[in-house]
């Protein structure tokens, strides 16, 4: 099975946390991982999700596949990096 990029529920009973992390695709979801590389909290208004960009752009490179919501967490925050940058 491939390397995975996804979510691990970390939050308690109604109110949920994720952590974003790089784990074998056989590990269960809140089991065994590799290495964290954010996290995601959905009932935060703004500025929900952090990721580190750099390490999920070298685990790509080394073959993980991103689920499908970590991967559109991915290109969200690809769109608003040069907005923020272009603002400061």
């Amino acid at each position: 099975m491939p390397v995975r990029i996804r979510l691990k529920r970390v939050g308690a009973r109604n109110t949920p946390v994720f952590r974003v992390v790089v784990a074998d695709g056989r590990s269960p979801r809140d089991g065994k991982f590799i290495e964290e590389i954010g996290t995601y909290q959905p009932l935060q208004k703004n500025d929900n999700v952090k990721l580190n960009l750099e390490r999920a752009d070298y685990w790509i490179s080394q073959g993980a596949q991103p689920s499908d919501t970590v991967a559109s967490f991915i290109r969200k925050l690809r769109r608003a990096a040069p907005a923020a940058a272009a603002a400061q």
